[in-house]
């Protein structure tokens, strides 16, 4: 106890001193009396219990510990553990393995156990990050796929195949500009290495085809296809099938009930079914009219939801 009321002494007789010389607005002062008078009130210590005073006062012991922290020596890779001993890293490579044979296997839950327990041996060793970091991303979990490629990049800034890792994951997440600075960087590092060629393309595509922020669903361009005179004329069509119209009717009336509520659920399935042969009626209407903007939008859809072809590299 006698420790903790000497820190709350130190912080008070910092605080006074604040209040002194340190130059603050009223208001401020006004703040720090308060902070003074609430750790008073908690520790039971008033500035006057000199007898708490230690040999420094807390600036110059905060001093000290930075000064003591830059002089400390730094691993190049920023990691300040004790190396692992020669048992331990072989025993990580050993485990790194056999979650490279379980990635073959697409056992990739016990790749993402294997590649963590290696890690824990050897947390210096940027492969056992990136390696589980394609791991991650073949699970689908990308956010932990994008950590682990940080990981290691930290660990060996040098390393193109995280940076080509990272960009899958990013790409993935649709964040296509940030995968193509990494897919840049992959290269600037590997500059003949025909996968982050191609992903970076296929990148930049996807980059290039991303909607605007007044666009549609996915690259559906949705703005633009009500705009367009053929899909107006065809949803006219539609609108005046005296299919659609009598459905429309009946549901307004309360004599069909499409949510199966009390009302019939036979009636719901003819209601149903009305609505899907009119809206295949419609489909066909506009194939017949215009194939060639059905195509277009049979396009647009198919690379709104397909997803990259990117490649993949073996595990190391």
């Amino acid at each position: 106890m006698d420790n903790r009321k000497r820190l709350a002494y130190a912080i008070i007789q910092f605080l006074h001193g604040q209040l002194r010389h340190g130059g603050l607005s009223p208001d401020a002062q006004e703040s720090l009396e308060v902070a003074i008078q609430c750790l008073e009130t908690a520790f039971g210590v008033t500035v006057e219990d000199t007898d708490l005073a230690l040999p420094q006062t807390l600036p110059e012991i905060f001093e000290a510990a930075a000064a003591s922290k830059q002089e400390m020596p730094q691993d190049p890779r920023g990691s300040d553990r004790t190396p692992p001993s020669e048992e331990d890293s072989a025993e990580a490579e050993r485990l790194k393995t056999e979650g490279n044979e379980q990635m073959k296997l697409e056992n990739f839950e016990a790749a993402v156990h294997l590649y963590g327990k290696a890690i824990e041996l050897n947390p210096s060793n940027a492969v056992y990050f990136c390696n589980r970091a394609a791991a991650y991303s073949k699970l689908g979990n990308y956010v932990g796929a994008v950590q682990d490629c940080e990981r290691a990049i930290g660990i060996d800034p040098g390393y193109s195949k995280a940076y080509g890792r990272m960009g899958l994951a990013l790409s993935s997440l649709n964040k296509h500009a940030e995968a193509v600075a990494y897919y840049k960087k992959a290269l600037e590092l590997d500059p003949e290495n025909d996968t982050y060629k191609s992903n970076l393309k296929i990148a930049e595509l996807k980059l290039r085809e991303a909607p605007s922020p007044t666009g549609g669903v996915g690259s559906l361009d949705i703005a633009g296809l009500l705009n367009n005179p053929h899909f107006i004329t065809m949803a006219s069509s539609l609108m005046n099938s005296p299919q659609l119209q009598q459905l429309m009717s009946g549901m307004i009336s309360g004599g069909h009930n499409p949510l199966g509520t009390p009302g019939g659920s036979s009636s719901s399935q003819s209601d149903l079914a009305s609505l899907i042969q009119a809206g295949q009626q419609f489909a066909q209407q506009m194939q017949q009219q215009n194939p060639e903007f059905v195509e277009q939008i049979r396009s647009q859809v198919v690379r709104s939801r397909t997803p990259s072809a990117s490649h993949e590299e073996q595990q190391e």
